[in-house]
């Protein structure tokens, strides 16, 4: 569970530093660069090409520990992005931050510790029977492909709201797909994951869940995408943690109306870090 918690955690950190370098890279950008124009840019801005290193991290910190660890516990210590991402704004770009926010992020770590604590994940295996991926991929596959179809009608806010839920979909299966074929790395080595299907799978999927996260942020405001993507994901992959995996929660009664309440005051606690978090990289600006 350490070592889970710990990878897990790095994974979080690293992909902060990937959204803060980038995003302040792009903002910097000038207005007339469009385009391959401003791919070329970024190409020599170091914080950009940091904001790339911090991308692979997070992704092979999240590899390991949903190689060693649970689902259900790694997906949801990823939500801590968000906190990380408060701490680089106050620490690295000496941004003010609104008190609201930090309460907010102490919420959103305290409901985590709770959830953690009171659920007592464990089991699970890392290669999940074919006929729960028969069962599980047609079930989520066709929930995403029915949010992203809604998505194309309607208000610019309920639009944002049914891409992001997609999206949060979309990267619940990744993350079993990176759990799968980090399985088959291990097992079979690079020539064996390359002629098994679960490593085409993560392909897919990480194309499909960065597309439905660009339409999100394109077509409506960040506060109703980012709360959605970082509450989604997490419940879907407990389910999923379930379905495939086989892990198990503790069967106290008691417990589980705790894991759940804390699970909810973590949803409450996301939704209001979004909408007091700085909205901008001005470092005099707060929420």
């Amino acid at each position: 569970m350490t070592l889970t918690v710990a990878f897990a955690l790095a994974a979080a950190l690293s992909s902060a530093v990937n959204l803060m370098t980038q995003h302040s890279a792009s903002v910097g950008a000038p207005k007339g660069e469009k385009g391959w124009r401003l791919v070329a840019y970024l190409f020599r801005q170091p914080p950009w090409l940091l904001g790339w290193i911090g991308a692979a991290g997070a992704f092979a910190f999240q590899a390991v520990a949903l190689h060693y660890g649970q689902l259900s516990v790694v997906q949801p210590i990823l939500v801590t992005e968000l906190v990380f991402v408060l701490v680089l704004r106050r620490v690295w770009i000496r941004q003010d931050v609104a008190r609201a926010a930090w309460t907010a992020a102490l919420v959103v770590c305290g409901a985590l510790a709770v959830f953690l604590a009171a659920a007592e994940p464990t089991g699970g295996h890392s290669s999940p029977e074919t006929a729960e991926w028969l069962s599980a991929l047609p079930t989520f596959g066709g929930a995403i492909a029915l949010l992203a179809a809604l998505g194309t009608r309607g208000s610019p806010t309920r639009r944002t709201a049914l891409f992001a839920a997609a999206a949060g979909l979309a990267w619940a299966l990744t993350a079993t797909f990176v759990k799968t074929a980090t399985e088959t790395l291990t097992s079979y080595g690079v020539s064996g994951m390359l002629t098994r299907w679960p490593v085409y799978a993560l392909v897919a999927a990480v194309i499909t869940g960065t597309l439905l996260d660009q339409s999100a942020l394109h077509v409506g405001p960040l506060s109703v995408s980012q709360p959605l993507l970082a509450i989604v994901n997490p419940i879907a992959s407990i389910i999923l943690s379930v379905w495939l995996f086989d892990e198990r929660f503790t069967d106290s009664p008691p417990r589980i109306a705790i894991a759940a309440l804390a699970m909810a005051v973590l949803a409450v606690g996301v939704i209001a870090l979004s909408r007091t978090a700085p909205k901008d990289l001005n470092p005099s600006a707060d929420a």
